[in-house]
C-alpha cells in the first residue's frame, strides 16, 4: 500500500481488515462481523481484538490517527470504510 508516495508495510491481518472494509464502502461492520470475516471466528470472542488491530492499522495508514478518515468508527456499532486515498 502507498501513502503519499511511500510504501507502507501492512501485516496480512491489517491488509485483510482493510480489504474487508473497502470492498463494501457503505456497510457498517460490527466487531463480531469483522471477527467472522477477517479472523474466521465462528463464535463470539473478545471484540477488543478488533479495536487493537484497527488502532494499529490507523497508525500506519491515516494522516492523523486521532481523526481517522479511512477506517471510521461508528459509535456503538463498529467500523466502516471512509475516504480511501483522501487528502
Amino acid at each position: 500500500m502507498l501513502r503519499a508516495g511511500k510504501q507502507i508495510a501492512l501485516t496480512r491481518l491489517e491488509f485483510d481488515l482493510l480489504v474487508a472494509l473497502a470492498k463494501e464502502p457503505g456497510r457498517v461492520f460490527s466487531r463480531d462481523a469483522l471477527l467472522t470475516e477477517v479472523w474466521g471466528y465462528r463464535h463470539s470472542t473478545d471484540t477488543r481484538l478488533v479495536n487493537v488491530h484497527v488502532q494499529r492499522l490507523r497508525a500506519k495508514i491515516e494522516h492523523d490517527a486521532e481523526r481517522p478518515e479511512i477506517v471510521v468508527t461508528v459509535r456503538g456499532v463498529g467500523y466502516k470504510a471512509g475516504v480511501m486515498g483522501g487528502s
